[in-house]
């Protein structure tokens, strides 16, 4: 029953972290992470298929070897979520709270992978 639950879990993670890199607002390092160790816990399979898949292989193998994000990584994943942020903002809403609220989530991320995040040893 705890492995079922473990995967149906790191699969809901993943399906968040894949939609989180086009929401802005949604992290995708911490769901792709935590379905990383998911699996590691309950299915072997699932997890070397997410590290061996195209688009997150590299980038878990690098976290797990290095333990952290480069600086670069993290530069070019804030200034992505800032576009998204600013052209939801200011072109998809109307109403002033939700701007609002979308700037302050923007500066809670940002603070987020700034300085939560760990940044590669070494870099």
């Amino acid at each position: 029953m705890k492995k079922a639950l473990y995967i149906i879990c790191g699969s809901l993670s993943v399906v968040l972290g894949v939609i989180g890199i086009f929401v802005p607002g949604l992290p995708t390092t911490p769901f792709l992470l935590l379905s990383s160790w998911l699996f590691y816990r309950s299915s072997r399979r699932l997890h070397d298929a997410l590290h061996r898949s195209v688009c997150f292989g590299p980038y878990l193998k690098r976290y797990e070897e290095q333990r952290g994000m480069r600086w670069r990584t993290k530069l070019y994943a804030v200034l992505c979520m800032w576009v998204m942020i600013g052209l939801s903002a200011f072109l998809i809403f109307d109403y002033s709270p939700w701007r609002l609220l979308l700037l302050a989530l923007g500066t809670i991320g940002t603070c987020i992978v700034f300085f939560w995040v760990p940044g590669a040893k070494g870099e």
